[in-house]
């Protein structure tokens, strides 16, 4: 059986975006039941300006107190190196940095040109590499940006290859607004992939259109064995207007039990963690898996 690994991006991107804040509480409740529900990698929180993300606010406090599982690691966003330095002062022992495939985008979510992000990751990687912290990159608007249209695929690849360089284990390709199909998404991978194996990248798609769980199948089928997702479709950019949160984490499972992989994630305890973390926030749950699966439950019952 095909192993696959799901980064479950609920607590930080899924969360990051919501308009009231959301008590330290129940976000340490959220990473418990997805951890207690299989997910083996969960993306806590990030070490931003609370200026800028107020949502993540309390990214310290959130780490000092997470209980931790064992065989399950708890990765935090770190877009600079006193994010860095916050976040391994708070217990962080998993970061990850990114960079935008676009200027554009990349001056309006890091106030920086792309050559000035790559610049301030140097750094942290050093720092990292003396600490023994793990550190995953991240490329957003692999396939389109909101403010120059559609992406290169070259440039994506160069990109994936200098965060490489740099000394990440894994590049995580985004389609932040969720412009990508299945063609234009294996494009971009066929770029990538003569650059990067394929078994250090990871698919980051988002459902603005739909085609979500659509391109987490032409990537698996291309040969990606790595996907982000958000529990409940829980997301959204804040620099990339309209665009909506991460493909479900329960479409994304349910194809891949279809398809005959292996996730090790209860599918049944996530619907129920998706459900529950959509009452608390008071929006319905974007996943349509989540939702058949607990009418089909109602009709059994």
């Amino acid at each position: 059986m095909t192993a696959v690994r799901i980064v479950e991006m609920g607590p930080r991107d899924g969360l990051q975006n919501e308009p009231r804040a959301v008590p330290l509480a129940t976000k340490l409740d959220l990473i418990e039941r997805l951890a207690a529900a299989g997910l083996k990698a969960i993306e806590a929180t990030a070490f931003v300006s609370p200026k800028w993300v107020p949502q993540m606010a309390d990214h310290a406090e959130l780490m000092g107190t997470l209980v931790r599982r064992p065989g399950v690691t708890y990765p935090v966003l770190t877009p600079n190196l006193k994010g860095y330095e916050a976040a391994v002062a708070a217990g962080a022992d998993h970061v990850g940095i990114f960079v935008a495939a676009t200027e554009s985008f990349s001056q309006r979510n890091t106030n920086c040109s792309i050559a000035e992000a790559l610049a301030r990751f140097e750094p942290i990687m050093a720092r990292a590499a003396r600490d023994g912290v793990k550190v995953r990159g991240y490329v957003s608007c692999v396939v389109g940006c909101p403010y120059e249209g559609a992406v290169a695929p070259q440039q994506v690849a160069t990109l994936a290859e200098r965060l490489m360089g740099l000394g990440c284990y894994e590049v995580s390709l985004g389609d932040t607004i969720g412009v990508g199909t299945p063609a234009s998404v294996q494009r971009m991978l066929e770029a990538v992939a003569r650059v990067v194996p394929l078994r250090e990248l990871a698919g980051h798609y988002h459902d603005t259109y739909g085609m979500g769980v659509a391109n987490v199948h032409a990537s698996y089928q291309f040969g990606l064995r790595c996907f982000d997702s958000s529990v409940a479709g829980l997301g959204g950019c804040p620099y990339a207007k309209g665009a909506t949160g991460n493909v479900a984490t329960e479409d994304v499972v349910y194809l891949l039990n279809g398809l005959g992989a292996e996730t090790g994630i209860d599918l049944d305890a996530l619907v129920d963690i998706g459900a529950w973390i959509s009452e608390v926030l008071g929006r319905p749950s974007a996943s349509r898996a989540g939702r058949a699966l607990l009418a089909r439950r109602a009709t059994h019952a």
